[in-house]
This record gives C-alpha cells, structure tokens and sequence, in this order.
C-alpha cells in the first residue's frame, strides 16, 4: 500500500466528511479506506480520525496533516507530470478555439514552427469571436482576452493588453485632437457592433470609476480587420487592442489620444478545462505561446 494512496485517502476523507463519500468519489469501498486510515495511522503512530456512528472528526494531530497534505499531494502530482511529459511523444490532436482578429495574428502564424516541433501532434484552430464552451464543444483550450469567470475553468496569463483611441496622425491635423471624453462628440468615431460589443459605448476610467460612452460616427462593421483598414486610412477614431495596431503605433502609423482615460492593462489567457493533470500537448502549446509573447520585443515587431 503506498504512501501516496494512504496520504490521499486521508485527505477524501476529511474533506468528504465520510468513509462512504470518499470512498464513491475515489471509486474503492468504505473497507479499503478504512485499511489506508489504519495504515497511515500505524505507520505515524498517532491518532488522526475519530471514528464513531455519528459521524468522524479530526484529532489536532488530523487538523495539522490536512493543512499541509493537499499541498505535497499537489506537488507530487505536478512531479510526475512533468517527468513523465519529458519524455512523452506530443501526438493526438489540439484543438484551439481563439478570437478570430488574434487568432489570425498572434496565433495561426505561429503554428507551422509548433507543428515541425512535435510533428506526430495534429492541430485544429477554431477561429471565431464567439465564446466556446470547451467542454461540450471539445476544445483543448482556447484563448481568452479579458475577464475569464467560469469556476470550472483554469486561465493561464499569456501577456497584458490595453483598449486605447487611435487614429492616424492626418486625421488629427485635420479634425483636431480630443482633449476630453465629451470632445469625443465632435469626431467620427466608428463603431464595432460584433454581438453587441461597441453598441454599449466605449470603454474609459475616469476618477477611479469605470465609464461607457456611447459615440457616433458613419461607418460600422462586425469585422475587426475591417474597421482596422477603415482607422489606418484616416476615416475616424477608433477603439482598438494594443495587441491588434501595435505594430502601426510603433511606427507611427497611428497614435493613441485620451490616454489618461484609458482602461487598467487586461490579461490575454490561455484556458482550459479543469482536471486532475493537464494534457502534455496542452501544456507545450501554452508554454509555447507564453514564450513568444514574452519575448523581449514581440510587440514591437
């Protein structure tokens, strides 16, 4: 009987409060629980359960090895997973849902140079700016920008993001540069209205408080790529990811206004289902990822 299981054991039942409770989640019987606790019990030589027809409850000596064994249960657990990934084949298929705009900048071109690392991996993208429900859907993981809110779900940061107004320096020469949110008014701002998105106003910080301003302007698409043509051709405003025009803003292409209202940096995420030990393959394209966005001037290039 090893260790690992005994320690285990204990820890299903002090949670579950119950031999029968932990023993169904852990698919033995009561008895087999109940020949770990002893083992555990006589190997350390104390006492950690009492055990009687009302019920159990740990002893002082039980309250203390709780506190620290789902810890080193956790560690042993990411131990093994990582031995064991070092030497594994990545094969099988990834499926990766992403929003579509980032998927076809940040993540599609990036798949080829994967693909030849692990070439017995096949790989599925999903690019699409609805949310997927990975589970139900069968994703492996997908990417995530902004708040990420399921329990059910592990999120990983991958890189910051910002929202900011951006418009082409010919813009602002000829129409004036806004000083204020209210001189948003006098500009033509053009709108994202992909389910729902920028109908409910754009997005600022102002005193500490959060604010939605709804703007106007004479053009509107549900299509990212297309507003972004619409904004580099000097038509209007727009409220775009640092992560979509950082390229244009670098080289001047476009600059950014009202700056001292924008949003708080957000996170861009890699997420995926919880679960007892995280896939090799879903691991190494995370990792894969937050190395690239990482690196010392990806958003520059």
């Amino acid at each position: 009987m090893s260790r690992f299981s005994e320690l285990h054991s204990f820890v299903q039942v002090a949670i579950k409060g119950s031999f029968a409770a932990a023993a169904l989640d852990e698919g033995v019987t009561p008895a087999m629980l109940g020949r770990r606790m002893d083992a555990l019990e006589k190997r350390l030589g104390v006492k950690l359960v009492h055990r009687s027809t009302r019920g159990l409850h740990l002893t002082e000596l039980g309250e203390q090895l709780l506190e620290r064994a789902p810890r080193l249960l956790k560690e042993f657990e990411e131990l093994e997973a990582d031995i064991s990934a070092s030497g594994a084949i990545v094969k099988g298929t990834l499926r990766v849902s992403a929003p579509a705009s980032f998927g076809r900048l940040h993540v599609a071109p990036h798949a080829l140079a994967f693909n030849q690392r692990f070439p017995h991996l096949k790989l599925a993208f999903n690019l699409t700016d609805s949310v997927a429900d990975l589970v139900g859907e069968g994703y492996d993981m997908s990417i995530r920008i902004g708040e990420v809110l399921d329990p059910n779900y592990v999120a990983v940061r991958l890189f910051g993001n910002r929202r900011v107004v951006c418009a082409t320096p010919r813009y602002l020469a000829q129409h004036g540069t806004p000083r204020t949110l209210e001189d948003l008014a006098g500009h033509n701002c053009l709108a994202f209205t992909s389910q729902g998105g920028q109908q409910r106003g754009w997005m600022f910080q102002r005193e500490g408080k959060m604010v939605a301003l709804k703007v106007d302007g004479n053009m509107a698409c549900n299509d990212g790529e297309l507003l972004y043509s619409w904004i580099c051709q000097g038509v209007g405003l727009g409220w775009r990811s640092t992560w979509e025009i950082h390229k244009e803003l670098a080289s001047g292409q476009l600059v950014t206004v009202l700056d001292e209202f924008a949003l708080p940096d957000y996170d861009i995420k890699a997420v995926y289902p919880h679960q007892r030990f995280l896939p090799v393959k879903t691991r190494q394209f995370i990792d894969y990822l937050k190395a690239i966005y990482q690196s010392p001037g990806y958003w520059n290039r």
